[in-house]
């Protein structure tokens, strides 16, 4: 069967009609060039071309197989870049999965714009899901990469899995408007102990309401769970209802409701990690492509 060395000498012969000329930008020798274009014809049973010493000239055979020649050389030419890419994570899948009480941090949009200009041809498939939920998913092969709240401690075969941190987040409290502590500029745990709380189950939020039990135990009370709610940004309504007060990243500022203040907590130990994890084996050069944004992401913004 022919080669596409073959293909390329001939495509050259064609379009000179010229043996001299195709072997000279071939930077070949005229003999091995004239004997590959009959090794061709031989192979394929048919004359491509008529040639005498004055003259070199297509057969209709000839004509038609130049055109095939020509796409299957440029088919050959994409299959060579597309490998190429995806060798080098241009194309491909990622899989993502995000807790919901990073969305509004600023680090997540700066890093999917980043990533989708650096991997345009990469397919993004996104999943909010918990921390705990991320580490399960990520060992079991369902994701590919996470962005999380907390170390994987206590999980099992953690060993498989590595991780990052992007930012150390604050944990403010948010309270209405009205409430007696709105206008203050810090507030400790300590003048939140007789505070209702609005918080999500610890299914759904296991890092926050483990860093409030943690909080709440260094000012000696147990927090008063009044109201839940599954998503941490679904707490600010309740909040804005008078139904409690919630402690929630910093990041949560963004999100404007006129009954709702936020104060600052006077307390070293008040912040919640925010983290890229990924498995240990994991050597995808997409992947590789995302850890890269998240690091410039994190640079930029002056996180860490």
């Amino acid at each position: 069967m022919f080669d596409l060395r073959q293909l390329r000498y001939f495509v050259e012969v064609a379009e000179t009609l010229s043996f001299t000329q195709a072997a000279q930008r071939l930077h070949i020798s005229q003999p091995p060039l004239s004997q590959q274009i009959q090794a061709l014809e031989a192979d394929l049973g048919v004359r491509l071309l008529d040639r005498n010493r004055r003259r070199v000239a297509l057969t209709e055979p000839g004509r038609i197989f130049l055109i095939e020649a020509k796409a299957i050389l440029a088919r050959a030419e994409s299959a060579r870049t597309v490998v190429a890419e995806a060798a080098a994570g241009f194309t491909g899948n990622l899989r993502l999965a995000y807790a919901l009480s990073i969305s509004f941090h600023r680090a997540l949009p700066e890093t999917l714009i980043r990533f989708s200009h650096a991997a345009a041809g990469v397919s993004l498939h996104l999943v909010e899901m918990p921390t705990n939920a991320q580490y399960d998913a990520l060992l079991s092969g369902q994701i590919d990469v996470g962005l999380l709240r907390a170390p994987p401690e206590g999980v099992a075969n953690a060993r498989q899995l590595k991780m990052e941190v992007i930012d150390q987040e604050p944990l403010v409290l948010a309270l209405p408007a009205g409430h007696r502590l709105a206008k203050q500029p810090t507030v400790t745990m300590a003048d939140l102990a007789g505070e209702r709380f609005v918080a999500p189950p610890r299914a759904y939020a296991a890092t926050l309401i483990d860093r409030l039990n943690m909080l709440a135990g260094k000012a000696n009370f147990r927090p008063n769970i009044y109201q839940e709610a599954q998503q941490i940004p679904s707490l600010l309504p309740l909040v804005a209802a008078g139904m409690g007060v919630a402690l929630v990243p910093a990041s949560l500022r963004a999100v404007t409701l006129d009954k709702v203040a936020f104060v600052t907590i006077d307390d070293p130990e008040a912040w919640m990690l925010l983290a890229v994890g990924w498995r240990a084996d994991n050597t995808s050069p997409v992947l590789e492509i995302f850890l890269r944004t998240v690091r410039e992401a994190r640079a930029k913004l002056g996180l860490g």
